[in-house]
């Protein structure tokens, strides 16, 4: 179909059209997000066999790329005792198992690495930081030296070489939600005066030297990509630091938010999704033939995927809750099958500790 776009004609792109991210090709733009499992791993940080099935369920149904849950780069980084690690060697043998299922089915596998920082679990670890600021527990976080943050992007590079001996296409970097990337890009949370603190490009260099630093170790065929935040504060100082990751050799952004609300004026009106979502919108406009861009939130209905690819509105559709509700929802995407729609509970029951009660999964699994 061919249809006029800013005065341009262009061939329109549809969902179960191939995208290439860096030397990767994904066989159609729906992506599963990374949600964690809070419940499925144990102390030791490693894969078990519910991560397994969970995974090889979401690969059979067509899912063109998985980023699996925010994974800890090092112990003390957990959201607590029982969370998913790539901290060590010993780790990596439950991951390649989660990989070979996903390339069994075609599906491009990403796994996304972590620290937690000023909001560790104190079970786990001490709250540390860009600088010394309140935290959640209403103690102060301790602020990182130098060498501190040197030491732990080694960290964030050694689990990502962990992550391509499993196997993994590549990585994603937490960069949003309040954690440790996310908390050196908030001005309320890095009070630094150094080379890490003040403008866009110093708060966005801890993470573009671990870029650097995982590209130089794990290859240029690596994928690396971006979970970022879309404005925190602005939209504008957001693309700022996105440039900075671009320029360190980012290969593709997922664009989520940061520290609390974002302002409600960038969402776009008129269309059938909502805040966080338009955000990414806004960075796909800006980056568009540069770097492949992710939508991400909110999105329940197949004819929302279909809506912001078929219009050039992104490049790619990352999905949670609605393949969390039913790992069948790509192909409801892909081919109008039935599927069990997500019940948008006020708290996500595959969130933490909820045992999995999700009442679309029970429906699925009575049918």
């Amino acid at each position: 179909m061919i249809i006029c776009r800013k005065g341009e004609i262009s061939i329109m792109t549809k969902v179960s059209d191939p995208i290439r991210i860096n030397r990767t090709v994904v066989k159609n733009r729906i992506t599963f997000a990374p949600t964690v499992k809070f419940d499925y791993a144990g102390p030791d940080g490693k894969v078990t066999q519910k991560h397994i099935e969970h995974y090889k369920e979401r690969a059979e149904h067509n899912c063109g790329l998985i980023c699996v849950e925010a994974t800890a780069v090092t112990p003390d980084g957990r959201f607590g005792p029982n969370h998913l690690g790539l901290w060590e060697d010993q780790q990596i043998d439950g991951h390649r198992v989660i990989v070979e299922n996903g390339h069994k089915n075609n599906t491009v596998m990403l796994i996304q690495l972590n620290h937690t920082g000023i909001v560790s679990n104190p079970e786990c670890g001490p709250s540390i930081g860009p600088s010394e600021v309140e935290t959640r527990q209403g103690a102060r976080s301790r602020a990182m030296t130098v060498e501190e943050i040197h030491r732990m992007q080694d960290h964030y590079a050694a689990a990502a070489l962990r992550a391509r001996e499993a196997g993994y296409d590549g990585i994603q970097l937490h960069g949003c939600h309040g954690y440790l990337i996310n908390q050196f890009l908030n001005e309320t949370t890095n009070l630094r005066t150094d080379e890490y603190g003040g403008s866009a490009e110093n708060r966005a260099r801890f993470a573009a030297e671990i870029i650097r630093g995982i590209r130089k170790s794990c290859g240029e065929d690596f994928i690396i990509s971006v979970r970022t935040v879309g404005a925190d504060p602005d939209l504008k100082s957001a693309i700022a630091v996105a440039e900075e990751y671009v320029k360190a050799g980012c290969d593709y952004l997922q664009v989520s938010h940061g520290y609390g609300a974002s302002d409600p004026t960038l969402a776009i009106g008129g269309v059938p999704f909502g805040l966080i979502c338009s955000l990414g919108v806004h960075f796909h406009e800006h980056f568009a033939g540069r770097v492949p861009v992710s939508c991400v939130n909110g999105i329940f209905e197949p004819s929302t995927v279909r809506y912001l690819i078929e219009n050039d509105l992104t490049d790619t559709v990352d999905l949670a809750r609605a393949i969390l509700a039913d790992p069948a929802f790509p192909e409801a995407v892909l081919s109008d099958s039935p599927y069990v729609r997500c019940f948008e509970c006020q708290r996500c029951q595959y969130g933490p500790f909820t045992q999995h009660k999700c009442p679309a999964e029970l429906k699925r699994r009575k049918a």
